[in-house]
């Protein structure tokens, strides 16, 4: 009994995983052939490259990102992440200024010692933090932005689906030859 539920767990965490690398080699390349930034469900993960925010999330962490649909509700506290210039960044609102007709957001990083010298157009601005992080996965994420990382998230799963059936059509000519003797 013990050995077939090991056998049973075994099977299912290697087919969970192999899922799980088809399913995010998909998303990732799907993303990159239609020129957008990966998404599921309207939510974007993104990696942390800086410590301006900790200990809310630290850096190398991968964060989950909502995307807004109007990017003028946002209020005090709420956590945005918005373009500046070329890069992303996600920082906390500590002010909500009224412009010409347009909303600003006034930003600040938690672990920066002062505001943000700019304001963010309400324009600028992707979405609003989710509340969900997971350390460390963010140096990886960040590695998979290159073209040999997407190369191999198509390879690993084709060699690890070619390797179990090679796997599987080995066994069974086996059980064939075990039978015939």
């Amino acid at each position: 009994m013990t050995k077939k539920l090991l056998k049973f767990t075994t099977k299912l965490a290697s087919t969970s995983f192999i899922v799980l690398l088809i399913l995010l080699a998909f998303i990732i390349l799907s993303s990159r052939v239609s020129g957008s930034e990966p998404s599921v469900f309207g939510y974007q993960i993104k990696a942390v490259l800086s410590g301006s925010m900790e200990p809310i999330f630290q850096t190398g962490s991968i964060i989950s990102i909502k995307q807004a649909d109007d990017t003028t509700t946002f209020k005090n506290g709420n956590i945005i992440t918005f373009q500046m210039d070329d890069k992303l960044i996600t920082h906390r609102i500590i002010d909500v200024e009224y412009k010409n007709g347009q909303i600003f957001y006034r930003t600040k990083g938690d672990n920066n010692d002062g505001p943000d010298m700019w304001s963010v157009p309400s324009n600028d601005v992707i979405g609003s933090y989710s509340g969900f992080t997971v350390p460390y996965i963010g140096y990886a994420l960040n590695v998979t932005q290159s073209k040999e990382a997407s190369a191999l998230l198509l390879f690993i799963p084709g060699f690890l689906l070619f390797s179990s059936a090679v796997f599987s059509i080995v066994k069974a000519a086996r059980k064939l030859d075990v039978g015939k003797a």
